[in-house]
């Protein structure tokens, strides 16, 4: 009888599945699958949930992508990460990153800064329109930031970068402090639209962040190449 593979054992969206099918057989991948699981044996707290790390591949297929952000790792606070960078379940405490982000689009569109400020995080909404919310690491341990990076997700993550650049066109990337822009590097500048600004966190956001406009940059540049805008005022 023959085993199944490790790339036909993922749970993934068919168009993500079918575009990085090789990188679950490679040796980076095989070793990222036994961290993972010796993190698992050692009854280590990871978030988020398993059915939840492939969350912004399975809620963005690769043929509806328009806009592509991207953060660093999820938060690693109870209840927060479930799969989409910058986003946490309703109900739970906005980030001050996130705070940032949604002052910036009520400055930027140009309405009521209360709008967003209640407890309404959940950025589900923005994937099923075609934001592909993207941590470059897509895991982490409870109450330890950064603890997964250099595991192999960064390897993964640019693949999923390298197949935007190369098989989509007219992509907005918004690119927001220096470890996205690094991952961000390799975009073709002549075939999408890349933004960048500092990060939106309360160390940076004053730098700049705060009135670059992305938002409103995003959703011209979509209507100019003849794209639905993006609602960014509808979160859950």
């Amino acid at each position: 009888m023959s085993t199944a593979s490790a790339a036909d054992r993922v749970r993934l969206e068919a168009s993500w599945k079918a575009a990085l099918l090789g990188e679950f057989e490679k040796s980076y991948m095989l070793r990222l699958r036994e961290f993972l699981q010796g993190e698992k044996q050692a009854k280590k707290a990871i978030y988020p949930k398993g059915e939840r790390i492939f969350a912004a591949l399975d809620l963005t297929p690769l043929p509806d992508v328009k806009v592509v952000i991207i953060g660093q790792d999820p938060y690693h606070g109870p209840g927060q990460a479930h799969g989409l960078c910058f986003s946490v379940r309703p109900g739970v405490a906005l980030p001050p990153s996130l705070v940032n982000i949604f002052r910036e689009i009520n400055e930027d569109l140009g309405t009521d800064e209360r709008r967003l400020y209640d407890d309404r995080g959940c950025l589900e909404s923005w994937a099923q329109q075609g934001v592909l919310l993207l941590n470059a690491v897509l895991t982490v341990e409870r109450g330890r930031a950064g603890s997964h990076q250099g595991q192999g997700w960064e390897a993964f993550t640019d693949e999923i970068v390298q197949v935007l650049n190369r098989e989509r066109e007219g992509l907005v990337f918004m690119l927001w402090g220096s470890y996205a822009q690094k991952k961000g590097a390799i975009v073709d500048r002549s075939r999408h639209c890349v933004l960048t600004a500092p990060h939106p966190s309360p160390l940076s956001a004053h730098r700049g962040f705060f009135g670059c406009k992305h938002f409103s940059a995003a959703n011209t540049y979509l209507q100019e190449r003849g794209a639905a805008p993006i609602d960014w005022f509808k979160v859950g």
